[in-house]
């Protein structure tokens, strides 16, 4: 029997598999093929909810006596964009000047890939680990997130799994392999202020209430002052306005309505309560400062709708996951690898509630990209850390 040690083949094998978000498209069949001859036991829930689509997602679990160490991920991927401007196919894994070109190379059937040969290599040379390993691998990450991980976990946790680790392999590193490790995440939190105004003709102002006017007035308010300096662990608090709209195709309309969207990223100065008590705050004393234009008494109107399933700022402070990663870094890399919170958000979010997470894998330049792509020789070392960090990881008293 072939073990499925060799990254690239691995990885080969789940580029070819068009699992565009919410396809499966193959990939967990895939993945199944290479873990069923390593003793893990696979069960692939699909998980439902009204108004988004079905999605299929993969548990694994080789179990042991010891500790139980997660790896999380997915396998699903973002659409290729214009299919024509790859030099190679965006699902044909081919290689050329010693990498391999696919859409899902490093964000994340790399890291998978990876992982799943780290474990085949283990197998091999020293029969596996003492403990349990489990594989957590969703559809639903580059879409709703709504039917994946977190549904996985909850499914995960009502049939008596517990976890006391989890290395999530979303591609960390930003130039090299052994650059960055990320510890934590900042909060994300989206909503959309519409300000109601009265629609009238543009030659005839006095009779009408501009709500541009007073939206600009708003969106001044949210991006003025800063929120915070940052702090230890985090960067500063940012806020981005993302879409501004009125809705209106007539040049000499005053329109009724004009809305703008903004996502902020909020450290730990802030839970998700107290951020949004901030913009609340700072709208109410910005719409009662500002009227619609000079003359006007009455204050701007406006209303804030915020969207559903803000993410929570975590920060990992299990020292012996962090040391072992840290330590099989350096070991394979000689790099000292930074712990960072930067970047956007994971799956880790939801993770954090069930075990201490982290998060390590390729390097993540062309993730997302046209010809997005991974160096052969980045997959060898990834797999040579993930062995490093398994042996030592179960090596270590966690109790």
């Amino acid at each position: 029997m072939t073990l499925p040690t060799d990254p690239a083949r691995n990885l080969a094998a789940l580029i070819r598999c068009a699992s565009v978000t919410p396809a499966e498209g193959g990939a967990l069949s895939a993945l199944e093929e290479m873990l069923k001859p390593l003793g893990f036991a696979v069960e692939r829930p699909v998980f439902s909810e009204s108004g988004t689509p079905d999605i299929e997602n993969l548990y694994a679990r080789r179990s042991g006596n010891g500790p139980h160490l997660m790896f999380a991920g997915h396998t699903d991927v973002v659409p290729v964009g214009d299919e024509t401007a790859w030099t190679h196919p965006p699902f044909g894994a081919e290689i050329t000047n010693g990498e391999m070109f696919g859409r899902g190379a490093v964000d994340m059937k790399g890291g998978i890939a990876c992982f799943v040969a780290a474990v085949a290599r283990h197998i091999a040379q020293k029969g596996g680990p003492k403990g349990s390993v489990s594989l957590l691998i969703t559809g639903d990450e580059e879409g709703p997130a709504i039917n994946g991980t977190t549904k996985l976990l909850e499914w995960a946790a009502a049939k008596g799994e517990k976890w006391h680790a989890a290395i999530v392999g979303e591609p960390t590193n930003p130039d090299a392999l052994g650059d960055m490790i990320k510890i934590g995440r900042r909060g994300s939190l989206s909503g959309t202020v519409t300000v109601n105004g009265r629609q009238g003709h543009a030659a005839y102002p006095q009779l009408a209430d501009n709500p541009v006017r007073g939206l600009v007035t708003l969106v001044d308010a949210l991006l003025h002052p800063v929120f915070d300096d940052g702090t230890r662990d985090f960067q500063p608090t940012n806020l981005e306005v993302t879409s501004i709209d009125v809705g209106n195709p007539a040049t000499n309309v005053i329109p009724a309505k004009a809305a703008a969207t903004f996502n902020i990223r909020f450290n730990d100065t802030w839970t998700a309560e107290t951020i949004q008590a901030e913009i609340h705050n700072r709208l109410d004393r910005a719409a009662k400062r500002k009227k619609y234009r000079a003359g006007k008494k009455t204050p701007v109107d406006y209303e804030i709708a915020w969207r559903d399933g803000p993410s929570h700022v975590f920060l990992t402070r299990d020292d012996r996951l962090i040391e072992t990663l840290g330590g099989s870094v350096k070991a394979v890399t000689g790099r000292k690898p930074v712990l960072s919170t930067s970047g956007g958000t994971s799956d880790a979010r939801f993770i954090k509630d069930y075990c201490p997470v982290v998060e390590f894998g390729l390097v993540g330049k062309t993730m997302h990209m046209v010809d997005e792509r991974v160096a052969i020789a980045d997959l060898e070392t990834l797999t040579q850390i993930y062995l490093r960090f398994v042996e030592d990881w179960f090596a270590r008293d966690i109790s």
